[in-house]
């Protein structure tokens, strides 16, 4: 008999708690913290006609969304070519992005330049990799089929 009437308090609780467990926020399903991916313009706007300005207007932006400044130095920003640019010593404030243009220019706060001649990001189809100095994969970002030219990965 106490079974019967622990029975309706035990599925009671069972059901509490899977409400809650819905409720919460899923921060494992997708790493969106740290360090990670943005935007991507993939496809610089107009026709590829490899100037400088156009390769410029092909570009990846890397937010921290952390409360501390994060150290870049040794960080990969890697395509699926095999083409890489890695980071020199830069710190990347907190809550800030910095925007690592494909053609050449001057560094600065808040970007970076590849120094490439051709573009690295395929129109049609690529993967952006961020790689920690360690090689292990921090956050990557694909598109599968030409469209407007840019991606948001986060």
């Amino acid at each position: 008999m106490r079974i019967r009437t622990a029975a309706p308090a035990v599925l009671t609780a069972t059901a509490l708690a899977a409400a809650l467990l819905a409720a919460s926020p899923a921060s494992a399903a997708s790493d969106q913290g740290g360090l990670h991916l943005g935007h991507i313009q993939y496809d610089s706007p107009g026709r590829d006609t490899r100037s400088n300005a156009s390769l410029n207007a092909e570009w990846v932006n890397i937010h921290n969304n952390t409360r501390s400044p994060i150290q870049l130095k040794g960080y990969k920003l890697k395509d699926n070519t095999g083409y890489t640019y890695t980071f020199g010593s830069y710190k990347i404030g907190a809550g800030k992005t910095v925007k690592v243009r494909t053609g050449k220019g001057a560094d600065a706060s808040g970007v970076r330049y590849w120094g490439r001649g051709g573009y690295v990001w395929n129109n049609t189809g690529d993967k952006a990799r961020l790689l920690k100095p360690s090689g292990a994969l921090k956050d990557s970002c694909s598109w599968s089929r030409a469209g407007s030219g840019h991606v948001s990965c986060h």
